[in-house]
């Protein structure tokens, strides 16, 4: 099974959350308010959100965090990326760039067309997707096939 760590499934919720209200800098105790993480945690996150400049922080009474994009310009992956680091489903395709049977592996281009496919689709979903009220994608909402594609080709 593929799972994402419980730090990032608390992000996309979080961003989801401020996504519905973009222009607004929200309290690190208001986010936890309004989602239901604890506060130590929210702290966590909105700072590496921060430091993946997914969020931008302002200081001072009136300080906090807000989106440093459009929800439309969020995607997914980048909130993916900022706290997991590279969106792969192998080694092969991880920041060490292979395992000890990379040199003789011949499903290495099986698995990189696959990884591909993932960060496209991932890339394809950006928070206002996520934020949408009840968290339901209308029925004609489909991940482009062609643009998969066509990121698959551009890797």
């Amino acid at each position: 099974m593929l799972k994402i760590s419980r730090l990032t499934d608390y992000a996309v919720v979080m961003l989801g959350y401020m996504a519905k209200h973009p222009e607004h800098t929200f309290a690190a105790g208001e986010i936890a308010d309004a989602t239901g993480v604890a506060v130590p945690t929210v702290s966590k996150i909105l700072k590496a959100l921060a430091k993946a400049r997914i969020l931008k922080s302002t200081r001072g009474a009136k300080g906090g965090y807000a989106l440093a994009h459009t929800p439309e310009g969020t995607s997914v992956a980048a909130v993916i990326y900022a706290l997991e680091g590279p969106i792969a489903l192998t080694e092969c395709e991880g920041e060490r760039g292979g395992c000890e049977q990379s040199s003789s592996c011949d499903a290495r281009g099986s698995w990189e067309v696959i990884n591909r496919a993932v960060r496209a689709a991932l890339e394809s979903v950006s928070l206002a997707d996520m934020a949408r009220p009840g968290g339901k994608l209308p029925d004609e909402y489909r991940i482009p096939v062609a643009s998969i594609q066509k990121s698959i080709k551009n890797y």
